[in-house]
């Protein structure tokens, strides 16, 4: 940079003195205009859909919308992304393998080049190369491409969406959030402040609403200018949330189970050209920990439950439907779907984190491997399932059903977790009719390379002066044109926590992985992918040679793309993870703060002990909450009311304990919570105010990510964590006065996994 005299340099400044200006470097990649008469590109990005689970690839789902779509234009049959979230978008958004991209695991920073959890700084983003073209860029949704230390508004934001090529982004940064109550929204890169949603929200209707509106703010201000929106769904991502009138339109079509839904979707699948004639139905998934029963062995009340969950998870994917049904809508209102290119897709396959039984208590769930059985609370509460009260997933049955006709499910490297349904629809280029199936093998790294091979876009070959590495997929423009075109992406590995497979030349090994074992002693099985698309003829005893050489290729791939080291639940992430005991520092938030984002909330709590000491101003009458630190999905919270203090925490709807009442006196006042976490995962919590304290019992210890909402102060915001105290009080707001809240972490529990770092490290490391 730069200062330069107006009047030295610049015609009609000569006499005027005294004024200087810098002269920036201009934005990368420097904005050209658009080709007249470039296509719209919409991408919508559905989250944890089975390749089963839309009604043109089979689903008894109504999905009229995505239906159009594929009468519109070209479907998919062997289309394939990563086996997680996270991954599948990092190779979406730059063309690179997604431990290549840096991001083969989910929001954690291990330090190890393959798992930074960011988009490399080196690599141009898919919004980023539109962007330079001309295009207006446009994203909502969920993102998941940062670390979770830079999700506050204190972090670190050059993985952000704005700063990564969108102009405008509305959405959430994590893995998923609360639909009827979602945690923390941004807008660009400023949070959204609300305490309270309307009783009727709904996350994918306001999700619609804003790419409806930034498609009308674009094409109003500039009919011509092209417009690339990358819509990104929270669903139908657990938790399992829907409209009550949604979920019981679905009411009693699964009463028949996972079992009977398995087949009939295999079968309209044949009907559809979707899979060939004499595609056979694998066996129930029976893998170590990852087992599917048969349903009529369950008992009437968990049949009855187990339903419920999927009448929600229909919910769900109906009002992903409805979202593309509003967004077509507005790009005819305007005159411009004929010219969009408009792409469907998943990002992985259904999810089996609800674990066998299902539950209604996610966030807890999906760490301690669902078990929870079915019990009587659930069966007398099962009309509240989807609401706002509940953090429900279906069980891993129903998974299975939704990756008919494929094996296991998100999170594994067999075909159930990364084959999805793939549309593409342009009316301007391919006519309308009957959906046209291709059923070439393609893979998520090549959706850019297509859309810059489609419209002409300029590829760079830097980012910042730092050079980018070349994109690992080719063109599916030739195959999309023409049936009879060969796929030229004849070779893709898979990995997801230890689980393994690669495609090479038709042919398919993969190896389940079971969590904290040796990974060479895995057994691999071999397939003839052309021949037996849903993985039921192993033959690894038969062609060993070929098995062998697929191996060695698995492994040359997995060191070329950063693969190593692998984390399958050993914690090895931590063997070179950045440090942040800052996190852990002592942090005093003043009355009226705003939220304390989760990440940060949870590092001063997270298996350990704390204090809370609150300094206030008490007069005979006030009332409202103190503290609140999560949601309905689990937490606990610090109120006053009728005098005296209370102290409660939640592990689930029916899962609540509390300390209190102590009464308090008139003037200003200290109120104290210590909390001593103990061995077996327990905290003892003793409430006190001046002279006197209480001391509840042992209470269930909030696993790391279950505070999700933040810590609030004087208020409950959003998802109460307390809904006994939301109906008869709302969010609650403190009528007093708060000084500070000071939190002060302590020791961690002798059992906490944080505190075992060293035998963490000797495990992984054996376990490679």
């Amino acid at each position: 940079m730069g200062e330069r005299n107006q009047g030295e340099h610049y015609p009609g400044f000569e006499g005027r003195i005294g004024r200087t200006f810098v002269e920036s470097k201009p934005w990368w990649p420097p904005r050209r205009e658009a080709p007249h008469g470039a296509p719209n590109v919409v991408l919508v990005l559905a989250d944890d859909l089975g390749f089963a689970d839309v009604g043109c690839y089979g689903s008894e789902i109504p999905t009229p919308a995505i239906d159009a779509l594929a009468h519109r234009g070209i479907c998919f049959s062997n289309f394939h992304v990563t086996p997680m979230c996270a991954p599948t978008r990092a190779a979406l958004l730059t063309g690179l393998n997604s431990h290549q991209a840096g991001v083969g695991m989910v929001n954690c920073d291990s330090g190890f080049p393959g798992y930074t959890s960011e988009l490399p700084a080196y690599q141009p983003s898919m919004a980023e190369i539109f962007r330079a073209s001309g295009y207006a860029t446009l994203a909502v949704g969920k993102w998941h491409l940062c670390k979770m230390s830079d999700l506050s508004p204190a972090g670190d934001n050059h993985s952000w969406p704005l700063q990564r090529g969108f102009d405008q982004y509305y959405g959430f940064l994590e893995a998923f959030t609360n639909f009827h109550h979602p945690h923390l929204m941004y807008e660009g890169n400023g949070v959204v402040n609300t305490d309270v949603y309307p009783e009727d929200y709904y996350l994918t209707d306001d999700l619609t609403d804003r790419a409806c509106r930034m498609i009308r703010e674009v094409k109003s201000a500039d009919p011509d200018k092209p417009l690339f929106l990358y819509y990104a769904h929270g669903a139908p991502h657990a938790p399992l949330h829907a409209k009550a009138e949604a979920i019981l339109a679905h009411r009693g079509k699964y009463d028949d189970g996972w079992d009977a839904l398995r087949e009939r979707r295999l079968a309209r699948q044949i009907e559809l050209g979707i899979v060939p004639e004499g595609t056979k139905l694998p066996p129930r998934n029976s893998e170590p920990g990852e087992d599917v029963v048969d349903w009529d062995s369950l008992s009437e009340s968990e049949q009855r439950v187990m339903a419920r969950y999927m009448e929600i998870f229909a919910a769900m994917v109906v009002s992903i439907d409805d979202s593309v049904a509003r967004l077509t809508a507005e790009l005819e209102a305007i005159g411009q779907l004929e010219n969009t290119i408009f792409i469907f897709t998943s990002d992985n396959g259904a999810s089996r984190e609800g674990g066998a039984n299902g539950t209604d208590r996610y966030f807890s769930a999906a760490l301690t491997g669902g078990m929870a059985p079915v019990t009587e609370e659930m069966v007398l509460g099962i009309d509240g399932l989807g609401g706002p009260t509940t953090m429900p997933h279906y069980p891993r049955g129903w998974a299975m059903a939704g990756n008919t006709p494929f094996r296991l499910y998100k999170s594994h490297a067999h075909r159930g977790a990364h084959s999805v349904p793939f549309i593409v629809s342009w009316p301007q280029r391919w006519s309308g009719g009957d959906p046209i199936v291709r059923d070439q093998y393609a893979h998520v790294t090549s959706i850019l390379p297509t859309l810059v091979d489609l419209i002409g876009l300029d590829l760079p070959t830097e980012r910042h002066g730092l050079s980018a590495e070349p994109l690992v997929a080719t063109s599916l423009a030739p195959i999309l044109d023409d049936a009879g075109k060969a796929s030229l992406h004849t070779e893709q590995h898979y990995e997801c926590f230890g689980n393994r497979s690669i495609h090479r030349d038709g042919w398919t090994a993969a190896a389940f992985h079971i969590p904290r074992t040796p990974l060479d002693s895995d057994r691999w099985e071999l397939f003839d992918a052309a021949e037996d698309v849903s993985e039921t003829n192993d033959l690894a005893g038969i062609h060993p040679e070929r098995l062998a050489e697929l191996i060695a290729a698995w492994d040359d791939a997995a060191w070329q793309n950063r693969v190593y080291p692998i984390e399958d639940g050993s914690m090895l992430m931590l063997l070179s993870a950045p440090d942040q005991s800052h996190m852990i520092r002592p942090i005093k938030l003043r009355g009226g703060a705003p939220t304390l984002e989760r990440f940060r909330a949870s590092m001063l709590v997270t298996q350990r002990s704390f204090s809370i000491t609150i300094d206030l101003t008490y007069d005979d009458g006030d009332e409202g909450v103190l503290v609140a630190h999560g949601g309905q999905e689990g937490g606990y919270v610090v109120w006053i009311e009728d005098g005296a203090v209370h102290f409660e925490t939640n592990q689930g709807r029916w899962h609540c304990q509390r300390v209190g009442p102590l009464p308090l006196t008139a003037g200003a006042a200290q109120v104290v919570v210590d909390v001593a976490a103990s061995p077996g995962q327990v905290w003892s919590v003793t409430l006190a105010a001046g002279d006197v304290a209480i001391e509840g019992e042992t209470m269930a210890i909030p696993w790391g990510i279950t505070p999700f909402n933040g810590i609030d102060v004087g208020i409950d915001r959003r998802s109460p964590v307390s809904w006994d105290l939301h109906e008869r009080h709302g969010a609650f707001p403190y009528v007093g006065t708060i000084n500070s809240v000071l939190y002060e972490p302590g020791e961690l529990a002798p059992d906490a996994y944080f505190g075992q770092v060293d035998l963490l490290r000797e495990m992984g490391l054996t376990f490679q």
